[in-house]
């Protein structure tokens, strides 16, 4: 059975990179009908945040991606850990270093002198002498001397690492806290899992992590590492350009659905399509497809997504989701009609919400420059004139088409150009030149609250 994990340090937020990694593993698991865990890496308890454990399973609600049983704890687990390094201790797999920080700090200076990669030289390796006093070891894994360290990548490919390249790194500090490769390979052992997907970043990790696998006799799993999302530019992506909170994203009023959508396509395809469900996205992935190179964060490519999932999107759970941007329409007699006709005109729900916000807002004072273009030489008598017959047709007037055929009726017997009413009237109901089709702005307003609004406009407007 497949078995996936997302295993975030809780030192901040979850950001849009932390978000794609755990959907790819969360996708893996789902297509394979297999399990999708989440750890939290919490074993540096100086940089650990409750709050941020807490924003990254909220991040996860809101996307709506569950994962498996309980969350995994490496803080709850340090007696756990101490039981494998006493095993490889015992085993003469591991052993206590005794070199002081100012022993280190010297053996760095003088091999990048000789400019020569810096490592631990292992002179503690085979020590059976007198401790030095005053010194808290550190306990180092006994990492192979020769030949290489080889993992096939699901992403790059085949990987050779010549032995030399690592060193017997520390497995435990002197305080007797375990280090990060030594407890997720523990970690993903004992949980079962089969296929780790994390960024490439962590490519470097791997043979140490295996170092630790092949000493305690635990099966590897399949390794995929994936390239990183870069900016627009192919540099690395900040906080400026993307990289922000996952719920930041919220706030700014992006679909869930979009936003996964969005970021199942940075680093992965299938042929030419863009528009994926999450049901599609569960039956297509496959780690195998997973692109070599990076990705660029496309901001207008995340808005025309979330444009295309906001219109597509029932009106009922629209009208839901808008009640946390301010906008209740949900008791709203034309709540379809006046979604229909502001939903095409947002790419996210905040700007959705000042569209809505447009309509339902009586004007208290109208654009200037809006004003001096619509309200020219006979505007207000044509006005006037529109609001009569509205008036006369009240009981008539129900649909944005009985609105139109009025419009097209009133311009004809005026024999006016359209513009001749249309500025002045959408100046008068919305204060602004912008908005929806003055069609679906009436029949939302009804015939009262429309003509009250051309009224308020010919006293107001000079």
């Amino acid at each position: 059975m497949t078995v996936t994990r997302f295993a975030p340090s809780p030192t901040g937020y979850l950001h849009i990179g932390g978000l794609r990694t755990a959907l790819f593993s969360w996708l893996s698991a789902q297509h394979n009908k297999g399990r999708f865990l989440l750890r939290i890496e919490d074993t540096d308890m100086a940089r650990n945040s409750e709050e941020a454990a807490e924003a990254i399973l909220k991040a996860f609600e809101w996307v709506g991606m569950s994962h498996d049983g309980e969350v995994v704890y490496q803080s709850k687990r340090f007696d756990l850990y101490k039981v494998y390094i006493d095993q490889l201790l015992a085993e003469g797999k591991a052993y206590k270093c005794y070199m002081s920080k100012e022993e280190l700090d010297a053996l760095r200076e003088e091999q990048m002198t000789r400019k020569e990669r810096t490592r631990y030289d292992g002179r503690y390796r085979d020590f059976d002498g007198i401790p030095p006093e005053g010194v808290s070891p550190v306990i180092r894994i006994k990492a192979p001397q020769e030949g290489v360290i080889y993992f096939v990548d699901g992403v790059k490919g085949e990987m050779n690492i010549a032995a030399s390249e690592v060193d017997d790194f520390v497995i435990a500090r002197g305080d007797g806290a375990p280090t990060y490769n030594f407890v997720v390979a523990i970690d993903d052992a004992l949980m079962g899992v089969t296929e780790v997907i994390r960024g490439d970043d962590h490519l470097y990790n791997t043979p140490k992590q295996i170092v630790v696998y092949n000493a305690l006799g635990f099966a590897l799993p399949n390794f995929n590492h994936v390239a990183m999302i870069n900016n627009e530019q192919g540099k690395k992506l900040s906080k400026r350009d993307g990289a922000t909170d996952v719920m930041e994203y919220k706030a700014m009023g992006y679909l869930p659905e979009a936003l996964l959508n969005f970021l199942v396509r940075l680093g992965w395809s299938h042929g030419d399509q863009e528009i994926f469900s999450l049901e599609e996205m569960v039956t297509l992935f496959d780690p195998a497809h997973i692109n070599k190179s990076s990705s660029n964060f496309n901001l207008d490519k995340l808005l025309w997504l979330n444009a295309h999932y906001i219109k597509n999107m029932p009106n009922s759970k629209l009208a839901e989701m808008l009640e946390a941007f301010g906008v209740d329409v949900q008791g709203h007699d034309r709540m379809e009609l006046l979604l229909d006709a502001t939903k095409e005109r947002g790419k996210t729900l905040v700007e959705l919400a000042e569209q809505i916000n447009l309509i339902l807002s009586t004007p208290t004072q109208y654009d200037e420059k809006a004003v001096q273009k619509a309200f020219k030489e006979d505007a207000k008598v044509i006005l006037g004139d529109f609001a009569l017959v509205l008036q006369s047709q009240k009981d008539a007037l129900h649909l944005p088409c009985d609105y139109h055929k009025t419009m097209e009726v009133f311009v004809e017997t005026k024999a006016i150009g359209f513009g001749k009413i249309g500025m002045p009237l959408r100046v008068s109901l919305l204060g602004s030149m912008t908005g929806s089709g003055l069609d679906e702005i009436m029949a939302i307003l009804g015939v009262e609250e429309t003509v009250s609004r051309i009224e308020n406009a010919l006293k107001t407007i000079q």
